[in-house]
């Protein structure tokens, strides 16, 4: 199945077998041209993919990170110099930062389990109107966020791991502020009763 990519008229024939090139790509991304950032996803998420996966020996891990490369990708465009590197060396370094990020964040989660396991009292009732981050640090674990349902779940992702407050969440989810409270509190108080459970 052959792809028909689109190519601005100032690129005139800067294609090859009628794909555009990865300077054309570049600068239709630097541009903000949505489909230029299709492309470039297109191109490039397999390599940033297989390197996070190298480095992080999770597919799971790698997927995150390769998501979280092209978001900052395309919020930071402009920050893109082509006289200094070509778009993959710009790609791949960042992703060498969200997995230096993911390291630290699994040592974190390492120490935060730890906790978990050894926290005796359970029981402190969460601050009304407000998610207590010290509530966070003891019981978020990857594994338990995953049986959340969606919307908990990425508010808490959010909270623990991009360590926004609600109020950034909010702006980046377009969720009201007190939506994203309620989700943070229903979702740390099924955490605390699912932590309280004795194991079998």
């Amino acid at each position: 199945m052959t792809t028909t990519h689109k190519v601005h008229p100032e690129q005139g024939s800067a294609t090859v077998a009628g794909v555009p090139t990865d300077k054309v790509l570049a600068e239709a991304f630097l541009r903000g041209d949505e489909d230029g950032c299709r492309q470039v996803y297109e191109r490039w998420a397999a390599l940033v993919h297989n390197i996070a996966r190298r480095a992080l020996g999770d597919s799971r891990d790698a997927e995150d990170v390769t998501q979280q490369v092209f978001l900052a990708a395309w919020q930071g465009r402009r920050g893109f110099r082509p006289e200094r590197g070509n778009a993959p060396s710009w790609l791949v370094g960042i992703a060498r930062h969200k997995i230096a990020d993911a390291h630290a964040a699994r040592a974190r989660q390492a120490r935060l389990a730890a906790a978990a396991r050894s926290e005796q009292d359970m029981h402190v009732p969460l601050p009304e109107g407000r998610l207590a981050q010290q509530t966070v640090d003891r019981v978020v674990v990857r594994h338990e966020l995953s049986l959340l349902p969606p919307a908990q779940r990425e508010v808490l992702w959010l909270t623990f791991y991009a360590d926004l407050p609600q109020s950034q969440i909010a702006a980046r989810t377009g969720l009201p502020l007190g939506t994203v409270k309620s989700h943070a509190r229903r979702g740390m108080h099924t955490l605390r009763l699912r932590l309280e459970q004795p194991a079998h």
